[in-house]
C-alpha cells in the first residue's frame, strides 16, 4: 500500500518524494477533486496526504470521502505557512528518529 500527496506548493511535494512519497501539486478545487478522484480509484493508495490549505479548499469532497469510503485515509499535513502547531511535534519526531534536526 502506497502513500500519496497532494499539495499546494512544491517544497512540501519534493520533500514528500526525497522520502519515497510520489504525488501532485494542485493550485484549483477541480484539479485537487480530481486528484482525490484517481487517488480513491487506486487501489494501491492507502493514504492520501494534503496540506491544510487544500482540505480548506475542498473540506466537502474531503469529508465526503472521510465519512462514506474506507479507503484512502485522507490526512492532513502542514505546510511550510502552517500554523497549527504540528511543524513543531513533526520535527520532533524527525530529530528523534533520524537525528536530524529541521
Amino acid at each position: 500500500m502506497k502513500f500519496f500527496v497532494i499539495s499546494d506548493n512544491t517544497d512540501t511535494q519534493m520533500g514528500m518524494r526525497l522520502a519515497g512519497i510520489e504525488g501532485v501539486v494542485a493550485h484549483s478545487k477541480e484539479h485537487v477533486i480530481n486528484e482525490l478522484n484517481k487517488a480513491a480509484e487506486n487501489k494501491d493508495i492507502a493514504v492520501v496526504l494534503m496540506t491544510e490549505k487544500l482540505v480548506e479548499l475542498c473540506h466537502n469532497k474531503v469529508y465526503d470521502i472521510k465519512l462514506n469510503r474506507r479507503r484512502p485515509l485522507i490526512v492532513e499535513i502542514p505546510d511550510r505557512h502552517g500554523n497549527s502547531g504540528v511543524i513543531d511535534s513533526i520535527s520532533r519526531y524527525v530529530e528523534e528518529a533520524i537525528g536530524i534536526k529541521l
